[in-house]
């Protein structure tokens, strides 16, 4: 057995990733220059083995790539996935995953150095935004079943199907060139080493939820598993309506429209079921996994929601919203290990995420008055009106995978190809709105903006592949030459349909009908009766349905060598060509530039993205690593959609800009590392990055006092910072005891600062959406953005610890997790008279969670594990505000509140 295959396995993919059991693969002979220096200690075979085996958790690990060559590292503490990649990562195994206690990979994620999580799953890398972010699966791209954006909510991933997630923040060439602040890879859990059938079920209260006062409506018959039963299908005389009123009760539909008091909200519940067969085919190993899971869980969250400009307060509103979410996810994985190392693995993932919402909010409207004036005593009930809103919101995330590795030495070839699809539909979206009457001291319904009704529909498929190809020459020294080819086609369709109710005689809300319930109100007679109706109001050109499309074809070379002993060389080029398109059908013929016109607009961009790393093994357990790139970051769907969404959980107007452009990044890194022991590590490093034009998000009020968020191109950014990490054990076999004999304490700890800074010149502009495609605006970039303002989304301080106590020999753990993310920006201020208002400010603050595993061995039954989990025991609240030198704006603020949860699951 060769030193070279004691020290470590054939490096992963060309990022440098594999997963352990690669080492059964046959290595090639070290060279010389490999070898360990002369009178350096190197473990007996036996003895080095052993160690692996007891102390080294096996890493499941697929991505883009072909493996390199074997580069021998000093030191028997540097894990496998760290010690075979010449880039900068962090690896999340199964059980660290596990220690978490998070139900979803977004919650596992946010423990990690440098990565924060939004309250909606979307995870930011060294603080910059969601866009910045690339998420695959097993190496391959995902659809977004969100309409507002095109990256993927990674809450939508349950722990259950992950074998691992590797966060790399160093570009290398073999990913693709959108690659702004780090790439996370996830890859679903393959081969099962033993057959398996396990079963588990879960519960949990929320403090501000469970058994309180919360809102609710009935919708469907199978609602409870997140299905619609057919009930809220788009009735056919709205499809088909010509532009003119539609009689009203075709949304008599009570079952989606009366929303009730629930004075005792359900507890949360989960279920779910995995097993695994294996089997070994003559030299061959054949094996399939299974995963099934169902969760039900309630949120009631009571916000204050207001609006300001120029100092001045617009409206104050007061909302109770609960919501039930409900998701049934699924995953079924068959695999087979051939002779020689290759491998084929066969993965699909079914994700089906509901969100059923009922919302009652009380509203000051138009108060137009200074906030150094404000008496917020006036700020009491009667309200100028009260609005009832109820929606059904299904995302679903379908995606098929083949993955094939194979080893033909020296030759290494990796084929990858996928389709997914994801959809988003939002039926029955329904608002209506009472305004107070002060001669009557009651409310009555108002048949006009903003009550009515909406449904949208999102499709989006992504079909991918690619091959990669790498050689290692029979050289002295190890030199690996990979290169490979990568495509993808995103292809999206966005529609909503806006009714507004409308009554044609004398309005209802002056007579003693209105105020009566709209579901009795929309009862047939009393339709045609007053003539209640439904009219269609965004008909005009562009603002009912989008097409969006991205494809990219992509070849890349790449060099691994050994210039060395224990220095590494990894560097090379990718070329990437992109079209991004954003295309408008004249669904009704009203383009004003010519009945039956699409209108479009394409970017088409090719780029050459380079990317170099230094790593050198300078001492036993240390490493050092420098690494050089240009990466891009395109902006999503939505972005650049002309059609303004709703975003329900904010309560704000999502407004896209179709002159958007791409942003170019030059990233700088230097980092140290050291093992002192097995799987202990500690490291520091300090990035920059100059990103230009980057996209910001940008907040305006509309006459209404409704928020709008919209985008733009900044001239520039900086963003630098350091981030260091440690993790530690420390055996506790020193105090005596039977309990204390195989147990330790487990401290991890990790801090980021970063800094960002928008560069805004004299002579610099921005191009902004006016709301006709064909007629940009071109303004001073001062008048939108201010320099030296932080990025949107960047925390300057990122700060995650966590510390227990384990049991070595079997599952007992006990472990404080505490998160700390400091003020960020979510949108800058808008522009009012010449003024820029201030910046809308998120404060996620600390977070602190404790979370239990024991194992259960009873005899007479089955192995069992118990979980107890305890989050946010701080009681931290969302708070999203403004600003301004006369007083605080509340944009989004509710309390969250604290989870006990608690799960036992049987393995048969």
């Amino acid at each position: 057995m060769s030193r070279s295959r004691l020290f470590l396995a054939l490096l992963l993919s060309s990022s440098g990733l594999s997963s352990l059991p690669a080492l059964a693969q046959e290595a090639s002979a070290p060279s010389s220059s490999a070898l360990p220096p002369t009178g350096e200690e190197v473990a007996e075979p036996s003895d080095l083995a052993d160690d692996q085996a007891a102390l080294e958790e096996d890493v499941e690990i697929s991505s883009p790539g072909s493996d390199g060559g074997v580069i021998v590292v000093t030191g028997r503490f540097i894990p496998e996935p760290v010690r075979n990649t010449a880039q900068v990562v962090s690896v999340l195994s199964a059980a660290e995953i596990a220690r978490t206690g998070e139900g979803d990979i977004a919650g596992a994620l946010q423990r990690v150095t440098g990565l924060s999580v939004t309250s909606n799953g979307f995870v930011y890398v060294r603080g910059l935004g969601e866009r910045y972010s690339l998420a695959l699966l097993n190496g391959l791209a995902l659809p977004s079943p969100e309409p507002l954006r095109r990256v993927v909510p990674l809450d939508i991933f349950p722990t259950s199907i992950v074998s691992s997630a590797v966060v790399q923040k160093s570009y290398s060439v073999n990913f693709p060139g959108e690659y702004g602040g780090g790439v996370i890879n996830l890859t679903t859990a393959q081969l099962p080493e033993e057959n398996f059938l396990t079963l588990g079920a879960g519960t949990s209260y929320d403090t501000e939820t469970s058994g309180q006062l919360g809102y609710a409506y009935y919708g469907s018959s199978r609602d409870i598993l997140g299905y619609d039963d057919g009930t809220r299908d788009l009735p056919t005389a709205l499809r088909d309506n010509n532009g003119l009123a539609v009689p009203a009760d075709v949304l008599e539909n009570e079952d989606t429209l009366i929303i009730q008091r629930n004075y005792s909200t359900p507890l949360n519940g989960s279920g779910s079921a995995s097993g695994g067969y294996g089997v070994d085919i003559g030299d061959s190993r054949f094996g399939v996994l299974g995963s099934l899971s169902y969760s039900n869980g309630w949120s009631t969250r009571g916000a204050t929601q207001e609006t300001a400009q120029a100092a001045t307060l617009v409206n104050s509103n007061y909302g109770v919203r609960t919501e039930n979410r409900i998701q049934v996810n699924g995953l079924l994985a068959m695999g087979v290990d051939l002779p020689q190392g290759h491998q084929l693995r066969f993965t699909n993932v079914y994700i089906h995420d509901t969100s059923k919402v009922a919302r009652v909010r009380g509203s000051f409207e138009n108060i137009q008055t200074a906030l150094e004036d404000l008496d917020r005593a006036i700020l009491t009930p009667p309200y100028n009106s009260l609005n009832y809103q109820s929606s059904f919101v299904e995302r679903q995330l379908l995606t098929t995978q083949f993955v094939g590795e194979f080893e033909f030495d020296p030759i290494q070839l990796d084929l990858r190809a996928s389709y997914s699809n994801s959809r988003r539909t939002s039926p029955y979206e329904r608002t209506t709105q009472y305004r107070y009457n002060s001669s009557t001291q009651g409310y009555a319904v108002n048949f006009g903006s903003p009550s009515g009704v909406v449904f949208s529909d999102l499709d989006e498929d992504v079909l991918a592949g690619g091959i990669d190809l790498a050689y290692e020459f029979p050289t002295e020294f190890v030199f690996t030459v990979s290169a490979g080819y990568a495509y993808s086609d995103t292809s999206r369709t966005f529609e909503s349909l806006n009714f507004t109710y409308e009554d044609a005689g004398s309005p209802v809300a002056t007579t003693a009908n209105g105020y009566q319930p709209i579901y009795l109100l929309l009862q047939p007679e009393f339709v045609a009766f007053e003539g209640i109706g439904l009219r269609q109001t965004n008909r005009a050109f562009g603002q009912t349905v989008y097409i969006g499309d991205l494809t990219t074809h992509a070849g890349y070379v790449r060099a691994d060598i050994e210039v060395a002993q224990g220095v590494r060389f990894e560097g090379g080029v990718r070329y990437e060509d992109g079209v991004q398109s954003l295309t408008l059908p004249d669904v009704y013929g009203n383009n004003p530039d010519g009945v039956g016109n699409s209108a479009s607009v394409t970017k088409s961009e090719t780029y050459w993205l380079p990317a170099a790393t230094l790593t050198w093994n300078f001492a036993e357990d240390f490493q050092m690593r420098a690494h050089a790139s240009k990466t891009i970051a395109r902006p999503q769907f939505r972005e650049i959609g002309t059609i303004a969404v709703i975003d329900v959980e904010s309560d704000r107007l999502l407004l896209g800009n179709p002159f958007l452009t791409d942003s170019q990044l030059y990233n700088a890194e230097a980092r140290v590392e050291y093992y002192p022991g097995r799987g202990e590590r500690m490291s520091i490093a300090g990035f920059y990055k100059q990103i230009d034009k980057p996209i910001e998000s940008i907040a305006t009020i509309d006459s209404s006092g409704q928020l709008v968020v919209g985008n733009a191109n900044a001239p520039k950014a900086d963003l630098y910072g350091i981030e260091a990490e440690v993790v530690k054990y420390f055996d506790l076999d020193m105090l005596g005891g039977s309990f204390f004999e195989t147990r330790r304490l487990v401290l991890s700890a990790n801090y980021t600062y970063s800094k960002s800074q928008l560069r805004v010149s004299d002579g610099d502009t921005v191009t902004l959406y006016p709301g006709d495609i064909n007629s940009p605006i071109i303004a001073p970039a001062s008048n939108v953005f201010a320099d030296g303002q932080p990025l949107t989304g960047q925390s300057e301080h990122l700060a995650n610890l966590q510390f227990g106590i384990e049991d070595i020999e079997s599952l007992s753990q006990f472990t404080v997790l505490v998160t700390y993310a400091s003020d960020r920006v979510t949108s800058r201020g808008a522009n009012t008279g010449g003024v820029v208002d201030p910046d809308i400010i998120e404060k996620p603050g600390v977070n602190l969670d404790l979370v239990f595993r024991q194992a259960l061995d009873i005899e007479g039954l089955p192995p069992a594990e118990i979980k107890i989990e305890a989050r946010n025991l701080l009681g931290t609240d969302h708070d999203e505000f403004q600003t301004f030198g006369a007083g605080r704006v509340d944009i989004n603020t509710y309390d969250v509140g604290t989870t006990i949860a608690g799960s036992v699951s049987i393995k048969l």
